[in-house]
């Protein structure tokens, strides 16, 4: 089973591309060693204030895949630098 999420982030103390992407590194670094998915800035590239990213896993079954999505939604937003606005899943 492969697991998708989108889900788009506003970051409140961005004031830069620069700092944008200092946040972003920071926190996919983190989140690919901590768990098993891969991960990509998808949307809003150039966007100073906002962010899409694509979480993606492959798991045995439906709620293994479910719950690493979860966790990395869990982890992603114990970051205090941004709030999430959407949230997506697709399963394959």
């Amino acid at each position: 089973m492969i697991g998708c999420v989108e889900v788009e982030y506003v970051i409140h103390e961005s004031h830069s591309l620069k700092e944008k992407r200092a946040v972003l590194q920071r926190t996919i670094t983190r989140l690919k060693q901590k768990l098993n998915v891969s991960v990509a800035e998808t949307n809003h590239q150039d966007v100073w204030q906002r962010t899409q990213l694509t979480i993606v896993t492959v798991a045995s079954s439906k709620q293994a895949a479910e719950r690493e999505l979860e966790n990395a939604l869990k982890f992603l937003d114990s970051f205090p630098e941004w709030e999430r606005l959407m949230t997506s899943y697709e399963w394959l």
